[in-house]
């Protein structure tokens, strides 16, 4: 399988990188022209440690790539990690899912062939459900783009390690077969004793803002 992730900010280029040590060809996707620019020069435009060397290991190798082009990405990717931001809006405190419903929006109708679209974002209870009707009609092949949601636990400094070796992974999903994508993508994972949670959308989401409200 092939790996686009949408989103390149601290959580995305992380998730880029940890899908390419993972032994995946990764094509990383951002509207931002200076960070694809930095990510293709092996450059970091943030502070992690240990990231960039793994970076850039995989850039040179060719394993891992950067672009600004949906349309690349539609025609490179099996699985499509989304990993948009989701800020507090400046109006209030719900979150501003605007990013995410643009990376929808503009990818759906570019799928043309069967793919799962895979959300690791953080949103409101809810958002999952909505964005799987939303692809599943915009996109060319209907349903066959399906959604999955797999909730992300970094930490800040150790964000490699606990994209490579997580204390536990959660896949929202509806089908048995996003189910198998899942468990393909993190074979290496699973197979350390990683322990996977099953769940449908609602609980997935409602994982990751619980974990948020502990920490």
């Amino acid at each position: 399988m092939r790996i686009v992730v949408i989103g390149t900010g601290y959580l995305g280029a992380v998730h880029a990188v940890g899908m390419a040590e993972l032994g995946f060809d990764v094509l990383g996707l951002d509207v931002s022209e200076a960070k694809v620019k930095a990510f293709s020069e092996g450059t970091v435009p943030f502070y992690e440690p240990g990231l960039e060397p793994v970076l850039r290991k995989h850039v040179e190798h060719g394993g891992l790539r950067f672009t600004t082009s949906y349309e690349e990405a539609a025609a490179f990717g099996d699985v499509f990690f989304l990993c948009a931001g989701t800020p507090q809006r400046r109006d209030g405190l719900a979150a501003d899912l605007s990013h995410v419903d643009a990376c929808i929006e503009t990818l759906a109708p570019l799928l043309e062939r069967p793919c799962y679209v895979v959300g690791k974002s953080t949103v409101p209870v809810g958002t999952a459900d909505r964005l799987a009707g939303r692809l599943a009609e915009l996109a060319p092949v209907g349903a066959q783009a399906e959604l999955a949601w797999n909730p992300e636990f970094l930490r800040e400094g150790h964000a490699l390690e606990d994209t490579l070796t997580p204390d536990r992974l959660v896949f929202g999903v509806r089908s048995a077969e996003a189910e198998a994508v899942l468990r393909t993508v993190y074979a290496s994972t699973i197979a350390a004793s990683t322990p996977v949670v099953v769940t449908d959308f609602a609980t997935a989401e409602l994982v990751k803002v619980s974990a948020n409200a502990f920490l």
